[in-house]
């Protein structure tokens, strides 16, 4: 018995150092939601600029269009400020107002001193000194502190994890009399902008090494094509049940991959897709056929599938979902109707997800999105100029409907799975119970 007692604490205690890891995975998953909330009006601001909409060859309005590309870049090129905040924001138990601007001043803080220790790299030099001429003529090389930081979105993300942690261990903290000004709230910018210089020099000892391995793994990635797409799909719809995907989402979304453009190197698929690489798209236009179509097609079988008597409640929940999912890409809703109480069901919705984004990757089918794969962004992005085989992604939509459709209505029949209106405590009619409670088996 004891000997039984101590493996069972063992594992005990494996299990809740695994529960708290999970748990602020977590958190850290949560926390990315808000930066990532501003990416919709980034992406429409941006695109209406393009010279295809309120430009040249669109509507021919160029100083309009100048104004909404400046907008919608002002939010793009300051991702990792904008990451810092909100996930300061985000992961801080009872953040206020004192949190955002701890997060501020400890990324400007961390920016500069990163950005003097990559001066002095070989490996990163170039990236952040620039020539500046002087009054005699002369060129000096300068550190670019206007220039893009090369840690990018995960600097940003890694000093909002860091604020987040200081603010909730000192805005309670009481200094002597003398400095009681300070304590407090007002003491947690004061002592992010201390912890940021030190984060910085640390990046700058280590970035060049790890961000080379990040990098090499981003372009081994986004360069495996097809099979790649088909991973990351999977990985993704894995994930989402525990919250997990927004992390693997912003390394994909703003991190992978590198497009040298005519207004300067940008990282990901999304900002790379938004900034016209020939190449980007492939890794987004296969949640198009998923999200838009596919999800709908089984909130309808779900629909179809309930009880007679609950189709009336269940279809109302079932087409306002559907259409959210048709119109925004938001599918959480149909998602998490079906994902616990039907395992089986998110399993074949997994495959599928895979499938779709193997398939139109290795037909080089490109179509990108700024928030999610819904007919807005669709819609936005149809014209323009990298986005490829359009028709190729709708007509492999509308068969996705059809698959999902038939194949979920056949599960939930074939294996009496128990999706909104068919548990087995609501099956039976309303008026079932007048007789009295129906006796118990055993």
């Amino acid at each position: 018995m004891s000997s039984t007692a101590a493996s069972g604490g063992t594992s005990g205690e494996g299990s809740g150092a695994w529960s708290s890891v999970f748990a602020v995975l977590q958190r850290i998953g949560r926390s990315l939601m808000l930066p990532i909330a501003v990416l919709p009006a980034a992406g429409i601001l941006l695109r209406l600029g393009q010279p295809d909409m309120l430009g040249a060859d669109g509507l021919g309005r160029d100083r309009v269009a100048e104004v909404f590309a400046a907008a919608g870049g002002s939010l793009l090129d300051n991702l990792p400020l904008l990451f810092a905040v909100g996930v300061a924001i985000g992961f801080a138990k009872r953040s206020d107002g004192s949190t955002a601007l701890a997060a501020v001043a400890a990324y400007l803080v961390f920016d500069r001193v990163s950005k003097v220790m990559f001066s002095h790299t070989s490996a990163l030099k170039d990236t952040v000194v620039q020539m500046v001429r002087q009054e005699d003529g002369s060129f000096k090389e300068t550190v670019g502190y206007g220039l893009e930081n090369p840690t990018q979105v995960l600097g940003g993300i890694v000093v909002g994890l860091m604020v987040a942690l200081l603010y909730q261990r000192f805005y309670r903290v009481k200094l002597v009399s003398w400095l009681a000004f300070f304590g407090g709230r007002r003491f947690v910018p004061i002592i992010s902008s201390g912890a940021a210089l030190l984060l910085g020099v640390a990046f700058g000892l280590v970035w060049p090494a790890l961000g080379g391995w990040i990098d090499d793994f981003g372009d081994w990635i986004t360069g495996a094509g097809a099979a790649g797409a088909g991973v990351y799909g999977v990985a993704n719809r894995l994930l989402l049940p525990f919250g997990l995907h927004h992390i693997l989402n912003s390394l994909v979304w703003f991190v992978f991959g590198t497009y040298r453009g005519p207004d300067g190197v940008v990282h990901g698929e999304i900002n790379r897709y938004l900034a016209g690489d020939p190449h980007a798209g492939r890794f987004l236009a296969g949640f198009f056929p998923v999200l838009m179509f596919g999800l709908p097609g089984a909130a309808m079988a779900i629909w179809r599938s309930a009880a007679p008597h609950r189709r009336g409640d269940v279809g109302g929940l079932m087409v306002s979902a559907a259409l959210t999912a048709f119109v925004c890409g938001v599918t959480e809703p149909i998602e998490f109707s079906f994902m616990f109480v039907a395992p089986l069901l998110y399993g074949v919705h997994v495959l599928l997800t895979g499938v779709s984004m193997y398939v139109l990757a290795a037909a080089h089918a490109q179509l990108g999105f700024s928030f999610s794969a819904g007919l807005i962004d669709m819609l936005l992005n149809a014209s323009k100029s990298n986005t490829r085989h359009l028709w190729l992604i709708v007509v492999m939509g509308v068969v996705y409907f059809f698959v999902y459709y038939a194949v979920f209505s056949f599960v939930i029949r074939r294996f009496d799975l128990p999706t909104p209106g068919r548990d087995p405590e609501e099956d039976a009619p309303r008026d079932a119970g007048r007789n009295g409670p129906p006796e118990r088996a055993g």
